[in-house]
C-alpha cells in the first residue's frame, strides 16, 4: 500500500492556529509550536478573566450601593441585613440601578430596611406562583408497539 501523506490537511491546521495567532509578539505568531501554546495560555486567561468580570461588576455595585447608602444615612451592611429581615429579594444588580435611575425608590427601600431593623415593619407578603397544575400525559404501553410490530 502506498504511503498517504495529509500534506493539505496538516497545512490548514497549521495556517488556522497562525492566523488565530496573529498579534502576538515574536515567535509566538510565527511559529505553529509556540503559537499553538500561546493560544492554549490565552484560551485559559480569558476563561478565567471572565468569571474575574463578575466579580468586577458586584463590586461596582456594592460601591454604588453603599454611596446612596450613605446619602440616606444608613451603612450598606446595615442595608442589606434590614432587606433580608424585611424579606426583600432583590439582586445587587437592580439595587445599583435604583439608586442611579429612581432615588426616590431607592429611598423607599431604605426606610424599609430600617423599618425591620428596629422591628418595626410588618414583612413583605410575597407573591405566590401559582403551582403548576400536573397534567397526566397518556403512557406509553409496550402493547401498543407490540401491535404495531404485527
Amino acid at each position: 500500500m502506498t504511503r498517504v501523506k495529509g500534506g493539505i490537511v496538516s497545512k490548514n491546521r497549521r495556517r488556522k492556529v497562525l492566523k488565530r495567532a496573529k498579534g502576538y509578539f515574536g515567535s509566538k505568531h510565527r511559529l505553529y509550536k509556540t503559537a499553538q501554546e500561546q493560544l492554549f495560555h490565552s484560551g485559559a486567561y480569558s476563561f478565567n478573566d471572565r468569571k474575574k468580570r463578575a466579580n468586577d461588576f458586584r463590586k461596582l455595585w456594592i460601591t454604588r450601593i453603599n454611596a446612596a447608602c450613605r446619602n440616606n444615612d444608613i451603612v450598606y451592611s446595615k442595608f442589606i441585613a434590614g432587606l433580608k429581615k424585611a424579606d426583600v429579594e432583590i439582586n445587587r444588580k437592580m439595587l445599583s440601578e435604583l439608586a442611579i435611575c429612581a432615588p426616590e425608590e431607592f429611598t423607599k427601600l431604605v426606610k424599609l430596611a430600617k423599618d425591620a431593623l428596629e422591628g418595626k415593619a410588618a414583612k413583605v407578603e410575597k407573591e405566590e406562583k401559582p403551582a403548576k397544575e400536573e397534567t397526566e400525559k397518556p403512557k406509553r404501553t409496550r402493547a401498543k408497539k407490540e401491535e404495531t410490530a404485527e
